[in-house]
């Protein structure tokens, strides 16, 4: 398992390196918030207060297309900063300084709750293929494949519907979880990526077929019917 380590100290940086590393982890760091976002680990171990990017727009930023398990490990220990670190993303918050064998716990309980490679799935949208462990779409015609390139948004739109088949998802609910809880109003701009994703993926993207709207309420993906 990779697990991405973020922090602005070298010195911690270097100890949970050896100590993670002893234990069988792949361990790759980022010394400030940009360079956070650039890796694609199992787990994110994040401060909040790095230079560059701090903590909180990474979790933004990493919410925006992926459900990586993210810890904060902080100094900030004040209840505000934990709410809204949770809020907005993180899945666990642990205060400096802390114990290995907590740190290691929470590790653990947060790797469990990662789906195997093999357990995701691959849906089909007509001539579209959307495979959600590699993150790959493909538009299959004529036997060959074309790759179809999103953005992180609307990947992260598209993976929310699709792991929901058949269910309304709310608007509040999908610009919550990609723009976080302050944008809720943002329905605007969650249109916009919708209208993209329809020309990119559905045949007559005017009257869509698996991308639905509920009027007034949210999105529905639509699959199609099991065949008998």
């Amino acid at each position: 398992m990779k697990i991405l380590i973020a922090d602005d100290d070298p010195q911690i940086l270097r100890a949970l390196r050896i100590t993670l590393g002893a234990r069988g982890y792949e361990i790759v760091t980022a010394e400030d918030g940009e360079a956070a976002i650039e890796h694609h680990p199992d787990l994110v171990m994040l401060d909040l207060g790095m230079p560059r990017l701090d903590g909180l727009a990474v979790i933004q930023g990493l919410r925006g297309w992926s459900q990586v398990p993210i810890l904060v490990v902080s100094g900030r220990t004040g209840a505000s900063d934990k709410v809204e670190a949770l809020d907005i993303g993180a899945d666990d918050y642990v205060t400096k300084p802390f114990s290995i064998d907590e740190l290691l716990a929470r590790i653990r309980a947060l790797t469990r709750r990662v789906p195997a490679a093999d357990d995701e799935p691959v849906v089909v949208l007509g001539g579209v293929r959307v495979d959600l462990s590699a993150k790959h779409v493909v538009r299959t015609m004529s036997g060959d494949a074309a790759t179809i390139r999103l953005t992180p948004t609307e990947w992260r739109i598209l993976e929310t519907l699709l792991r929901n088949p058949g269910k309304l998802v709310t608007r509040q609910t999908l610009l919550t979880e990609i723009w976080g809880p302050h944008h809720t109003s943002d329905t605007g701009y969650l249109r916009l990526y919708v209208a993209q994703l329809r020309k990119k993926l559905e045949a007559d993207p005017s009257s869509p077929r698996y991308l639905l709207t509920e009027a007034g309420m949210g999105y529905r993906f639509r699959p199609d019917e099991p065949r008998g």
